[in-house]
């Protein structure tokens, strides 16, 4: 049998599998294709990092080093749902929950080689080991059809609103950037020499191969501080929200840093007066507000330390919000605020956050790195000139993103580095020849990132392939002032060569013009494929997709393997906690499964392409089934006593055992599906309402990052005649 893999993850996304995936290998079954489950959770890589703390009954193997050695072969056919990146905070939750639950797996800090190798756990430890290969996200038609009828709600913008970005512009990241292409493979050490000429070696035996983009840059600690001042003074001066937005999971060792002055920058006096005592008990503004409060407890100098933070609210600018209902600010938690997510949906509601009394207001968005911070200047200038978009008539914006082989940024993390002394860093050759060299001073944040040619390649061609199918323009987002960008102009432009372009618009823009041309053609109705890089990728497929159909959960990820296999990725709506708050609160999950939807039929069409026709009409009857679920409003609501996940599920079901029982393609299928097509006629309203009935209650699953499975397939598989028809496939 052909096989699919199907990973399980945290949160919301692995709640939904209970009730997603029997489903899912029912009828899958039935067209002669496996679909088996690797357990890629935050608790399940930690498990699987500590085997020799564990009875052997509780050991589980490296299911992410296994699917990443699967995904460079032509057999791989991965579905990629959401999981979490995990902050300390999170990591240490997640520890804690598997010690109370029998696992001796060690503290975070029981030691520093422990300490290494849960740092490889946390932050986007997932995609960079499972993409091997560049994306192409997309809205699919019935999402996109669906959100023009039924158009969601967006904020009025105001010409004269005060939010804005707020970004260095010097002394950051992009303004300090070198880059090389390598002539040759090589070996390269990362050496830090201090003002007495000492060396030390902050990374060495670190493999190039020829033609390979490699970068360094540094962020200046003293120009941040003195940046991140300014703008807490002018939020208070203007009486606008302070807020800043970083990626503290995807980029796990540079932004909590800057997180962390971000912290220390809004509460001066705390950290002049207590700075040493909260130092001295390991609480570090890095993991944000909240683990200080949570950490004082009992200090001495607890209530002084709490008045201190009061102090700070009261004496600083309004902070944007989390959650005002429970006091959770902007500066709470570092891997709360996702500028990904943030940004957008800021900019949707028009140009507003939450404040501290549940107020909406204009803020000061601080993105403290200017390499991407003017695309969103460039929409919030845009909306404030025309107001905001309408859903009903706007245009879309495609993604193609270099992502393959862990490419630009989001593979930096073993190479980023907080200085310990001044003096300068240096990347050097095996042959002791200096490629690149910076200035730094102690706090400084230096970096390094490694683009290889081949995924440079393939992302030109898939750029080409994607305009090409469906006759659109696509624009590389790359600034020529900018020493990475200039270098990948120059393998665009003689890559693009190597392909048949005639007749298709392909130009190169810098990101802020070309966000300008993207949203013109938007307000046209007119669809632009961005061709970016990584960092940029992520922020697009979450930008555009929140803007044009709500949510960036329903977009469509295909990732074609650079060796032949595929992977899908069921969106980019992140693993939802709250969601995961109101189903053991309410039994109500609101989790909308149509990135699992989608990502699955995509799956079967791949295994389709590879000679099983059966598993072809398993994927077009699913977007049958995908597109009328929409169109008969069967999605989930955020209510309890309206119809969920499960609802959902059921309903998706119903329809695609229909649709299999009516095609004429495969009369095999038919005859396999009508049996279930009739029961569903005659059952489908008992057991869905069967599955509203049992909301308004409380739930126990037994755990939050390692659920009990029997408790959690109880509550997400209620219906015992739902089950028993499934059966009717076996």
């Amino acid at each position: 049998m052909a096989k699919i893999i199907y990973t399980y993850t945290d949160e919301a996304p692995l709640l939904a599998t209970h009730s997603f995936l029997p489903i899912v290998r029912a009828y899958a079954r039935q067209a002669g294709v496996e679909v088996d489950t690797r357990d890629i959770s935050l608790a399940g890589r930690i498990l699987a990092n500590f085997p020799e703390a564990l009875d052997q009954s509780q050991r589980i193997g490296d299911a992410l080093a296994e699917l990443g050695e699967l995904a460079k072969t032509p057999e791989a056919n991965i579905i990629k749902l959401p999981n979490i990146s995990a902050s300390i905070p999170q990591l240490k939750a997640a520890i804690a929950e598997l010690q109370a639950q029998g696992y001796a797996v060690p503290d975070y800090d029981a030691s520093p080689e422990v300490q290494a190798r849960y740092d490889k756990i946390k932050g986007s430890a997932v995609n960079p080991v499972l993409r091997e290969g560049n994306s192409d996200r997309r809205a699919p038609s019935a999402v996109k059809n669906f959100a023009r009828k039924h158009p969601h709600s967006m904020g009025a913008w105001a010409a004269d609103s005060k939010t804005r970005v707020a970004t260095m512009g010097e002394n950051d990241f992009r303004s300090n950037e070198q880059s090389v292409v390598m002539p040759a493979d090589d070996t390269l050490t990362i050496r830090h020499i201090d003002a007495a000429d000492n060396i030390t070696v902050l990374k060495g035996d670190l493999a190039v191969l020829s033609g390979e983009v490699i970068d360094s840059t540094v962020m200046r600690a003293a120009a941040l501080d003195e940046f991140l001042r300014a703008q807490v003074a002018l939020a208070k001066e203007e009486n606008v929200l302070f807020s800043t937005h970083l990626k503290a999971t995807m980029m796990k060792v540079s932004d909590p840093i800057i997180f962390g002055h971000v912290v220390r920058a809004y509460f001066p006096d705390l950290f002049d007066t207590y700075g040493d005592v909260l130092a001295a008990a390991g609480l570090s503004p890095n993991n944000g507000l909240a683990s200080i409060i949570a950490g004082v407890e009992n200090l001495p100098e607890r209530d002084e330390i709490l008045a201190a933070i009061e102090r700070g609210y009261a004496e600083g600018p309004r902070l944007a919000m989390v959650n005002s209902d429970k006091g959770i600010t902007n500066l709470h938690v570092p891997s709360d605020v996702i500028v990904d997510a943030s940004m957008p949906a800021m900019i949707r509601i028009g140009g507003k956050m939450w404040g501290p009394q549940g107020e909406e207001a204009d803020t000061i968005a601080v993105l403290p790195d200017s390499s991407y911070a003017g695309v969103y200047q460039a929409v919030i200038d845009d909306c404030k000139a025309n107001g905001a978009y309408d859903p009903a008539t706007m245009g879309s914006v495609p993604n193609v993103g270099l992502m393959a082989q862990k490419a630009e940024e989001y593979g930096s993390h073993d190479k980023t580095f907080e200085i310990a002394a001044d003096g300068r860093v240096e990347v050097v050759n095996a042959a002791g020849e200096v490629l690149m060299s910076h200035e730094v001073a102690t706090g400084d944040i230096w970096r390094a990132c490694q683009t290889k040619d081949a995924p440079i390649r393939d992302w030109v061609k898939l750029a080409v392939t994607r305009a090409r199918l469906s006759n659109t323009p696509a624009v590389f987002w790359l600034d020529e002032t900018r020493a990475h960008d200039l270098n990948l102009i120059a393998k665009v432009n003689e890559y693009l060569g190597d392909h048949d372009t005639e007749g298709l618009d392909i130009r190169i823009l810098s990101p802020i013009e070309a966000t300008k041309f993207s949203v013109e053609r938007i307000r046209r109705g007119e669809d632009t494929i961005s061709v970016t890089g990584n960092v940029l990728r992520d922020y697009l497929t979450d930008l555009f997709p929140i803007l044009e159909v709500g949510t960036s959960a329903k977009m469509l990820s295909v990732v074609p393997l650079m060796n032949g296999g595929g992977l899908f990725e069921t969106g980019a709506g992140g693993s939802a906690p709250k969601h995961v708050e109101q189903l053991v609160t309410e039994n109500h999950l609101r989790w909308d499964s149509l990135g699992e939807f989608m990502a699955l039929a995509e799956s079967l069409r791949f295994e389709s392409q590879r000679g099983n026709t059966a598993a072809g009409v398993l994927a077009d009857t699913l977007d049958a089934a995908t597109e009328r679920l929409l169109d008969e409003g069967h999605s989930p609501s955020r209510k309890v006593g309206e119809i969920d996940n499960r609802g959902s599920h059921l309903w998706l079901a119903r329809y695609w055992a229909e649709a299999l029982a009516k095609q004429t393609d495969d009369a095999a299928l038919a005859a396999k599906f009508a049996p279930l097509a009739d029961a569903f006629a005659a059952d489908g309203d008992a057991i869905a309402q069967e599955l509203l009935d049992v909301q308004g209650r409380a739930v126990e699953l037994g755990g939050y990052y390692r659920p009990d499975t029997d408790k959690t397939n109880a509550v997400m598989r209620p219906s015992a005649k739902f089950n028993e028809l499934l059966g009717l496939l076996s």
